[in-house]
């Protein structure tokens, strides 16, 4: 939408409405949804890339991996801590307008981390680019949701999914030939044209939102997920990006552990992202639409992919199309999962829900992540495996529970 009341006029004076003839097209939410995939995209990017810096930055400032992997953590604490707060405070003063003041601010941390002198440095930008980041993460659901009509919304929101996978698949690839190539701060200043594309997008291709009076208060949590289908999707959504990053991480070791070289376990862990865009874009025309229907089906997908991945020994040829399978599945549940939350919250609080969903995606990843260095410690990718497809049976078997108790 891009009209508003007069007296928001003081807090719309950053959001430009769109053109007019974008404005009455048909098509304008397909525009809005392409900008808000560029913060998609960016994001997930950057996730992948930066940790195949670590040794080159290690090497640079005379670190170990301990102080190191603070570059990373500084950004996941800043993200996961600023998301709901953001959230809220979108609500009230504009999505587009804090959505875009995010890129901007993400831009410049990239730029600055790009120069940074010094390890400390480079910690602290890395967390002003996780703030960046939690404003654009706490917007983007809403902005999609606000700019596509409810027939669309699944649709719009596989497209955003799929330019996260995108992101996540070739990060690694992309990055790698980076550091090798021309070193570790250019995987930083990637970030920078894209961003400065997406601003201008974002400026003239995002709808304004509107302010209510109405945006949610101190109750406004408390009210949201008092709404019985939130608490449940939100901790789907979780178990969700524990599924996919798990063997995201688990791979790379088991792989090069048996002797793969570090391009082939790339292609082979890129077809899981790769599933993951195929499932996302394709699950809104394939799977039934009935009320729950795709969540179940695509959970159901990854429990046997799962299952086949626990019973593999890293062979190539079974891993690939397992994996293929796994992202498949999960393609299809995320997007059913984010819209089945979009859709049970008020409009006034789309971006404090927006903001829940992509809190629940960083604790899913952060735990993911845990989860398979802790089984890697005490036993076999075999046990990581294992618990991995623990965590999708209870997700199967919770919708089971809930579409019956429906």
């Amino acid at each position: 939408m891009d009209t508003a009341s007069p007296d928001s006029t003081a807090y719309l004076a950053g959001e430009r409405p769109r053109p007019d003839w974008l404005r009455r097209s048909p098509r304008a939410w397909l525009a809005a949804t392409a900008t808000v995939c560029f913060g998609g995209f960016m994001g997930q990017l950057d996730a992948s890339v930066v940790a195949l810096t670590y040794h080159d930055i290690g090497h640079s400032f005379g670190a170990g991996l301990e102080r190191v992997q603070w570059i990373s953590l500084s950004y996941l604490i800043a993200l996961a801590a600023l998301l709901v707060p953001l959230g809220r405070l979108s609500d009230r003063l504009g999505r587009k307008r804090v959505y875009l003041w995010g890129f901007t601010l993400f831009t410049l941390a990239s730029v600055g981390c790009a120069l940074a002198p010094d390890l400390l440095a480079l910690v602290l930008l890395r967390a002003a680019q996780g703030t960046g980041a939690a404003m654009l993460q706490a917007n983007s659901i809403a902005l999609v949701s606000t700019a596509a009509p409810a027939s669309r919304l699944r649709a719009a929101l596989g497209l955003q999914v799929a330019a996260q996978a995108i992101g996540l698949a070739v990060g690694p690839t992309v990055g790698g030939l980076v550091v090798q190539s021309i070193g570790w701060r250019w995987v930083f200043a990637l970030n920078v044209p894209v961003g400065l594309v997406a601003i201008v997008a974002g400026r003239y291709l995002l709808p304004r939102t509107r302010i209510s009076h109405a945006a949610p208060g101190r109750r406004g949590l408390a009210d949201v997920l008092g709404r019985p289908a939130v608490p449940r999707n939100l901790l789907g959504a979780l178990l969700a990006y524990l599924t996919l990053f798990g063997p995201i991480v688990l791979l790379p070791a088991v792989l090069q552990a048996a002797g793969r070289s570090p391009l082939v376990t790339g292609l082979i862990v890129a077809s899981l992202p790769a599933g993951f865009a195929a499932g996302a874009v394709a699950a809104d025309r394939l799977l039934p639409a009935r009320a729950g229907g795709r969540e179940r089906t695509g959970i159901a997908i990854c429990v046997v992919a799962l299952a086949g991945l626990l019973v593999t020994r890293t062979a190539v040829a079974a891993d690939v199309p397992l994996l293929a399978v796994l992202g498949i599945g999960l393609g299809a549940f995320i997007p059913a999962n984010n819209a089945a939350i979009m859709t049970a919250v008020p409009s006034r609080a789309a971006a404090l829900a927006g903001g829940l969903v992509n809190t629940a995606r960083a604790i899913g990843t952060a735990a993911g992540t845990a989860i398979v260095a802790v089984t890697l410690t005490v036993g076999t990718g075999r046990l990581s495996v294992a618990v991995l497809l623990g965590a999708a049976a209870a997700l199967a078997i919770t919708l089971r529970r809930a579409r019956a108790a429906d």
